[in-house]
């Protein structure tokens, strides 16, 4: 199958958790992120089509960004086998004008804002 993300992901260099807003549960802490979605990897990931308001929180707290919410569907999810984490990830199917920018400055902290000027 080939690849078919149109933004470039980034790695993330700092930690982030990733909220479920609704519950406080710990879908897990972000691998990588773009524009349009992240993948995550955690202990006990969200199934495959489902859907989550997300609360991003970046650790150490980073003073320009705060915290980031948004809306993803859950593409694809592979639990994790004898104590390995599993893995999960979204598209980002709702989000205000204001988090999308706090998104983009997050992926110039990381050194990944690619698109074209």
């Amino acid at each position: 199958m080939g690849e078919r993300r149109q933004h470039s992901r980034q790695q993330t260099g700092l930690t982030v958790e990733v909220f479920d807003r609704h519950s406080g549960r710990s879908l897990g802490r972000l691998a990588d992120l773009s524009a349009e979605g992240f993948m995550l990897c955690g202990v006990d990931v969200p199934e495959a089509d489902s859907v989550w308001d997300c609360r991003l929180v970046p650790a150490p707290p980073l003073d320009e960004i705060g915290e980031v919410h948004l809306g993803a569907d859950c593409l694809w999810s592979r639990a994790g086998n004898d104590g390995q984490l599993g893995w999960a990830g979204f598209h980002i199917i709702d989000i205000a004008e204001d988090q999308a920018e706090l998104i983009e400055q997050l992926l110039v902290m990381l050194g990944g804002n690619q698109q074209p000027g």
